[in-house]
């Protein structure tokens, strides 16, 4: 066989649309280098049936039609995880919804060029007309590493394009040298001893006989040494798993280690490639990246420095979204106050109103905070500094069973967990990713928020100790976070001895250079990950909205108007002879229509099914100390937990439109009785068995929904709505209890 890895020979070509997949290490710049190709005319999914993120771009180079394929980072095509296999299986087109890319662009980066050449080296056995884009050419300058690019080029015998992919320096030459090389294949062989391939063929030549790959060299030499076994496994063949495991029995007889000789091999090679092509320069003094890591990473400065970063990003994200969010729930009321004067009163202004705008504005109004949250993680990855933080927080998550990269998206859940989930992405590990999204749901995120206040304000006393400056309302709020955070640690345990089991995964993590953020790449994440949220949770909410809607709408008897106008007629009579002879204000007509309104609405939701279902389920809440009214209202919030807040508006004919609406509701909850008695229904005991309840609870279908997304699977969503269920329940049972038992 040739010892050449890579010669050119020339084949025929077509003028169909030309495809390309950026291949790379992680960390070399290659989505950078892809936005950079692409610009706005791209599309960002997953794809179909796991959790990995597929980028597809679309070009003009010259007069070629180009598709940009953004595979995950990889450090092999041996996969370990199911990104990298995601990798393996786009370039073989082994995935019904991709073809096979015909040209391979490698993404390196410059100043590891010795680790980036051995996905290289993978890539050109599969024989794809191929370039290299040696990216971060100043950043290995200004760490005095020298490249003699030509020499390099004629080396591996394929066209190496210095590039700066942030700042789209040579790109033009990289848009023409992948027209130039776009008919061009690479004669290639392996770099697997000769002796040792004699085993691997009986494997290649099932390949060939089957038709199972147009690569069967490189694919027999991934199936006999990727001994992880997660191609084999995907494939389900048991003949050619038979002569796989044959094929490794004959080199273990040779006394290799399979484990090894990829390795060596291939990094022998790289040194050979390399030699006088890479001068590095010695460092008399440490760069100014060593400097600022030396203060970044520091146990006690670093952890300052986190931390105060992560008050920046989530006062920003409570400060700048709130006018957003003011913005949005102004026009959704002006949405709503026009379908309202124009609509016929009846079932379809109600539909539209109180179901379709209430439902899906309920969750439209955080799309701010998701925008900004991930803007300002865009900003961190981009710049390195999320792999620091991440360094930082890996100690205290080994402790529960979890790498450092499960930190930030469990933070990102405490203003909302949608992104918190969508965020755990960036996890490697399935089992480290699962349990991230398993537990983020009990940090309380911002909608919990209303409920805490409402029934804080109301039944906590503002008792003040330590001059002034501890607060029992603001220890209580701090109490429902808190709680949260031991239950999810709990959690976390739990299930990595349990479901998902597994040893304290290694953090491994390369530690970026640092550069400047690109502010256009943080925007375009930001628009990205904002239509996600929209698309992927705000859409089934409106489903979910109707299905709620219709069950507190209907039946819908008339009657049930009549008798509670009939209940007011003598008052609203009086009041129109007081208003006539000038003895009140003619407003007070006005808040009387209302309060019977708000009286009818309440009749009608009593009588739906809703208000029945809550009336079923009462028995089982009371030795929570709710009535069903309180039970209708959490069926109510399941779509959203601060729905609760409107619904219980609803149910004791508070008006949500009524100006100064919480306070007006935290007054008609201190007075209400249980039916037929003299005994409240709310006290310090049930306020605090509501809070847990909600601390605790899975009452997000949205959230549900995106761990679906995330997850490919509804079995995890259900699995986090049960647990959190009972959990729920059990903390408000023994809440109210002990609570009862102190305050009685």
């Amino acid at each position: 066989m040739n010892s050449s890895l890579a010669k050119f020979s020339t084949t025929p070509g077509t003028n169909a649309e030309l495809s390309i997949a950026l291949v790379g290490n992680p960390n070399t710049g290659k989505s950078t280098l892809f936005n950079a190709l692409a610009g706005m005319n791209q599309r960002v999914g997953n794809y179909p049936g796991v959790t990995v993120e597929q980028k597809i771009g679309r070009a003009k180079f010259g007069n070629k039609s180009v598709t940009i394929i953004d595979l995950p980072g990889t450090y092999s095509l041996s996969p370990k995880s199911l990104d990298e296999l995601v990798a393996l299986e786009v370039l073989m087109g082994r995935r019904a919804s991709e073809h096979a890319p015909q040209f391979v662009v490698c993404v390196v980066d410059a100043n590891n060029l010795e680790r980036n050449l051995f996905l290289c080296s993978q890539l050109l056995e599969m024989r794809l007309p191929f370039v290299i884009a040696l990216n971060m050419v100043d950043v290995a300058k200004r760490n005095g590493v020298e490249i003699n690019v030509p020499l390099l080029a004629k080396r591996l015998g394929v066209p190496v394009i210095p590039i700066q992919a942030n700042r789209k320096l040579g790109l033009d030459g990289l848009r023409q040298e992948i027209l130039d090389q776009q008919h061009q294949t690479t004669e290639s062989t392996s770099v697997i001893a000769d002796a040792m391939l004699k085993a691997v063929t009986p494997v290649q030549e099932y390949l060939v006989e089957h038709g199972k790959t147009p690569h069967a060299e490189f694919f027999a030499l991934r199936l006999v040494f990727d001994t992880t076994d997660i191609v084999l496994e995907s494939l389900k063949n048991t003949e050619l798993t038979q002569l796989v495991h044959s094929a490794r029995d004959l080199l273990r007889k040779e006394n290799r280690s399979l484990a090894a000789v990829e390795s060596i091999a291939r990094y022998a090679w790289i040194e050979n490639k390399l030699e006088g092509v890479v001068v590095r320069k010695a460092r008399t003094q440490f760069s100014w990246g060593d400097r600022l890591d030396r203060i970044a990473t520091h146990r006690v400065w670093g952890t300052m420095i986190f931390v105060g970063l992560m008050v920046l990003m989530f006062q920003a994200i409570f400060a700048w979204a709130g006018p957003l969010m003011d913005l949005i729930e102004a026009g959704l009321a002006g949405l709503g106050d026009i379908l309202t004067s124009s609509l016929p009163a009846g079932m379809l202004k109600s539909l539209i109103v109180d179901g379709i705008v209430a439902g899906v504005g309920g969750v439209l109004v955080f799309l701010p905070q998701i925008c900004i949250l991930f803007f300002f993680i865009a900003m961190l990855e981009d710049c390195g500094y999320m792999a620091r933080a991440a360094f930082l927080m890996d100690k205290l998550m080994s402790k529960i069973g979890l790498s450092g990269k499960s930190f930030i998206p469990l933070l990102s859940s405490f203003a909302c967990a949608i992104p918190g989930v969508m965020s755990t992405r960036v996890i490697e590990n399935r089992q480290d990713r699962l349990i991230t999204m398993l537990i983020a749901p009990l940090m309380s995120c911002s909608a919990r928020i209303p409920v805490y206040v409402l029934l804080i304000a109301a039944f906590i006393p503002d008792t003040r100790y330590m001059g002034g400056w501890f607060g029992l309302q603001g220890f209580t709020m701090f109490a429902m976070y808190f709680l949260g955070i031991v239950v999810a640690v709990g959690v976390a345990l739990l299930l990595r001895k349990t479901l998902l089991q597994g040893p304290t995964p290694p953090f491994v993590m390369e530690l970026p250079e640092y550069k400047f953020p690109s502010l256009s790449n943080a925007l375009r994440r930001m628009a990205e990950q904002g239509w996600a949220f929209v698309r992927r949770a705000g859409t089934l909410i409106f489903c979910v909205a109707i299905v709620v809607w219709a069950l507190a709408y209907f039946p819908r008897n008339p009657e049930v108007e009549e008798q509670v106008r009939a209940q007011f007629a003598a008052q609203l009579a009086q009041l129109q002879v007081e208003v006539d002879a000038e003895q009140v204000s003619a407003d007070a007509i006005e808040e009387l229509e209302e309060e019977i309104a708000n009286a009818v609405s309440s009749a009608y939701l009593q009588r739906s099914f809703l208000g029945r279902m809550g009336k079923t389920i009462e028995p089982v809440v009371l030795p929570l100390g709710w009535d069903w009214k309180i039970a209708a209202a959490t069926i109510a919030s399941f779509p959203a937990r601060e729905v609760i807040v409107g619904t219980l508006g609803v149910i004791y004919s508070v008006g949500s439109e009524a100006e100064d609406q919480p306070r007006l509701l935290a007054e008609r909850l201190q007075e209400v009785t249980w039916d037929g008695s003299e005994r409240k229904v709310f006290n310090v005991p049930v306020a605090l068995s509501i809070m847990v309840f909600f601390a605790l609870c899975a009452q997000c279908f949205s959230t549900l929904v995106v761990i679906w997304k995330e997850s490919g699977s509804w079995k995890w969503p259900l699995l986090t709505f049960v647990y959190m269920t009972t959990l729920a329940y059990l903390g408000a049972l023994v809440t109210y209890q002990v609570a009862t038992w102190f305050t009685s």
